[in-house]
């Protein structure tokens, strides 16, 4: 049987807000630590039937950048789900949600260059 194996790595600043985040994956097709900005990581409760989340970011994450990074994220829900259930109908729903939300945020990055 393979093993596959992901670790994340949350440097903290004394008020315990994550400064630096990395992650190494035994599948990464990149060699070594990766850094990054933000992370999400979501498991299923089988016993209380619930979501357990794990959303971290780095304090210089941009907040344009965090609302891409939940709009995509969202996107990968809706494509799992497709995948998961079977749902077209679903997947449609939350397809038209990051639409709605990505013309937002366009707006948002648009204002945001000519405010410069």
């Amino acid at each position: 049987m393979k093993h596959s194996e992901i670790n994340f790595k949350i440097q903290l600043d004394d008020n315990s807000i994550p400064e630096q985040i990395s992650w190494t994956a035994t599948d990464n097709p990149n060699e070594g630590i990766e850094e990054t900005k933000a992370i999400l990581v979501a498991t299923w409760d089988p016993y209380h039937k619930g979501t357990l989340t794990l959303p971290l970011w780095t304090k210089d994450m941009e907040v344009l950048d965090m609302k891409r990074f939940f709009i995509e994220i969202m996107g990968t829900v809706g494509d799992a789900a497709l995948q998961a259930t079977g749902d077209s109908e679903f997947a449609l729903e939350v397809e038209q949600v990051c639409k709605k939300l990505s013309q937002n945020l366009k707006k948002e990055i648009t204002a945001a260059s000519k405010g410069q």
